[in-house]
């Protein structure tokens, strides 16, 4: 059975935050607010999504309906971060040549995100990686996303794997929580906003740099 890699995009692959922080100033301004996220204070929360990011925004804003603007402000975020998705953002270092290793090895890889497939799809060309990875699932591609254990799933079954012989790599505990449901390893990354702290996720390896993936994988998948 063929071993399987799993990725999460933001946070893990590639630091999106400043773009991603961008854009939810872009959504609160449009809805006449002053901006209220700043890239290197706030990228943690940009790697949990938009959503966190409005709602972060709607608790320094002391709004009484947080929920409304998180709801009015999302679509006016994606619109933005869709006009501007790879202007800050960068690979984390070894990453392509990493996955460009284990792939020269045999092993498959996929991408399983929460950030919506289309644009998933478009920053991972734009970035490209696409020649690296057999399968992307995304937030909509299916009815229900991470920690849903669904979307990685798919993603391995996509990638030509199996999920007995694969484990996801990611930096939140979403992706701890994923793995968890799924009944897979998960690696996180300790080279995010988070540091060290992702430890208290309780998550089977850690991975200070792209340089020791194959040794991770080839500990969790001998």
């Amino acid at each position: 059975m063929r071993r399987t890699v799993i990725f999460d995009l933001d946070g893990t692959l590639a630091d999106t935050a400043g773009d991603l922080i961008a854009s939810a100033n872009a959504a609160l301004g449009a809805l006449g607010h002053a901006p209220q996220l700043l890239a290197g204070r706030d990228d943690a929360t940009a790697f949990r999504g938009g959503r966190a990011m409005l709602a972060l925004a709607a608790r320094r804003l002391a709004l009484a309906d947080a929920e409304a603007l998180v709801e009015r402000g999302y679509p006016l975020l994606l619109e933005a971060y869709g006009a501007a998705l790879n202007v800050h953002t960068r690979l984390y270092p070894g990453a392509a040549e990493a996955v460009a290793r284990l792939r020269e090895a045999g092993v498959a890889t996929g991408i399983c995100t929460n950030k919506p497939e289309g644009l998933a799809i478009r920053l991972v060309e734009a970035l490209g990686l696409a020649p690296l990875f057999d399968a992307l699932v995304g937030a909509d591609t299916l009815p229900v996303r991470k920690p849903d254990p669904a979307p990685y799933l798919a993603a391995v079954e996509r990638a030509g794997g199996v999920p007995e012989r694969s484990f996801l790599v990611g930096d939140t505990e979403t992706d701890r929580n994923t793995a968890r449901a799924a009944g897979v390893p998960c690696a996180l990354v300790t080279f995010g906003p988070d540091g060290e702290g992702v430890r208290q996720f309780g998550a089977e390896a850690l991975l200070g740099h792209f340089d020791e993936l194959e040794a991770l994988v080839a500990r969790l998948l001998p």
